[in-house]
């Protein structure tokens, strides 16, 4: 799916695309602008709590396998961690650690009770069998039992997991906890407690941070040409949520290409002819590349794929006027840079992706109750909470002068900070 990450580039060019240094940087940076002491910056610069798990698995074929897993813990000093976990060969450890941190982000943007919390397997699950992934789902759950729950950290799904796993999980957890423990994961399918809108919960917040950008720019949404990069969960939701609002989507891409039609493309005959991973450019023989799509001529740019695809290499060819990142990590430091020079409004990943958080913290409130809403509260309860967050961040950096990318870090970390200071940790 990823290449390996510029294996024959010097250090200097592995630094700045290092996820973990770089949303060090921009912490610091946050918390110095904010007038927070060196200790506020030494306690949330890393996870306080790594876990790495071996998770031996019995294979189809009678073999046996060991897995590597990693659970980080970000900041617990708001509330429960919480964040998803990822099945990816790529996985690393300083990943889980980034992504951790821009879940206790996130948290705090939304304004939720929660710290960011983040795990991953190292595996391949589409070289894997059903059978494999239930075990191996079930392995992980059993070697960090001890770190999870409903009032500690509260896992959900990421790349390449599913509802379908998230039940595995809960199933196991709720074996060993002795009690049945829904609120224990999110994510989960609608039977065993999870909420309405949950699927579709990051493109929908993604989809009310492209209106509000477009607002500012006086832009109406009614025409706009948009180009989505990744065409998975929140890709595709989200090119149809544009389709929909009567945009033109006039680029779309996945692992293997993209497609472009500056007419516009029939996203629900995309939608329809995708596979379980979200492929679809297959089928066609006039694809362009990635590096060609997110240089089209268009209103509003949405990078939904992977880290480090807008770098100082390719950021003063973008043509849009907005980038919205639904992707984590997909804009360089320098690329952030360069586009906010150029005046380019770019909508930052622990903002525009925030969506996908706040709705599973409705599941699990949900699940805390043991009362269920209805998909029409669930939609109303996040528009509320995206926009209210989308204008104290644009304000933010309205006022202090500053890009939304370090105006959405300043409002997150925060909470954090404040937390951190009356618990008498700083």
């Amino acid at each position: 799916m990823v290449a390996e990450k510029n294996a024959d580039h010097s250090h200097d060019s592995d630094d700045k695309l290092d996820v973990l240094k770089s949303t060090q940087t921009v912490i610091h940076s946050a918390l110095e602008k904010l007038g927070y002491p060196e200790e506020v910056y030494e306690l949330l610069k890393e996870p306080i709590r790594m876990m790495t798990v071996k998770i031996p698995i019995r294979m189809d074929d009678d073999s046996v396998k060991i897995f590597t897993g990693y659970r980080a813990q970000h900041n617990d000093a708001v509330g429960p961690t919480k964040g998803g976990i990822r099945f990816h060969p790529n996985v690393t450890e300083k990943e889980v650690k980034a992504l951790s941190i821009w879940m206790s982000l996130k948290c705090g943007i939304a304004d939720l009770p929660y710290g960011g919390g983040k795990g991953g397997i190292v595996c391949d699950p589409r070289e894997m069998s059903f059978r494999e992934l239930e075990r191996l789902s079930r392995g992980y759950v059993r070697a960090i039992s001890q770190i999870v729950g409903p009032t500690k950290d509260i896992p959900a799904p990421d790349v390449f997991t599913n509802s379908q796993i998230m039940a595995w999980m809960m199933d196991e957890y709720s074996r060993i906890d002795e009690f049945n423990s829904p609120g224990f994961i999110t994510g989960k399918p609608i039977v065993l407690g999870g909420s309405h809108g949950r699927e579709t919960a990051t493109a929908k917040g993604v989809t009310i941070c492209i209106r509000e950008a477009a607002k500012r720019r006086g832009l109406k949404l009614e025409g706009a040409r948009v180009v989505v990069q990744g065409f998975g969960n929140a890709g595709s939701f989200l090119s149809k949520f544009m389709h929909d609002a009567g945009a033109l989507v006039i680029g779309i891409s996945d692992a293997y290409g993209g497609l472009y039609d500056p007419k516009g493309l029939d996203i629900d005959y995309l939608l329809d002819r995708r596979d379980s991973f979200g492929t679809v450019t297959k089928l066609f023989n006039n694809t362009i590349t990635n590096k060609e799509l997110l240089e089209l001529d268009c209103d509003i740019l949405v990078p939904a794929a992977i880290e480090n695809q807008i770098t100082e290499e390719n950021a003063h060819n973008i043509r849009a006027g907005i980038v919205v990142e639904a992707a984590n990590g997909p804009t360089t430091l320098e690329a952030t840079k360069i586009l906010t020079e150029r005046g380019v409004l770019l909508v930052p990943d622990v903002l525009a992706s925030a969506g996908g958080v706040t709705v599973s913290y409705f599941e699990w409130v949900q699940n805390n109750q043991g009362y269920y809403w209805t998909e029409e509260e669930v939609e109303e309860k996040l528009e509320k909470v995206m926009v209210k967050a989308f204008n104290n961040i644009y304000e933010t950096a309205q006022t202090r002068r500053v890009d939304m990318r370090l105006a959405a870090y300043m409002v997150g970390a925060r909470k954090m900070a404040e937390a951190s200071r009356f618990r008498g940790w700083i």
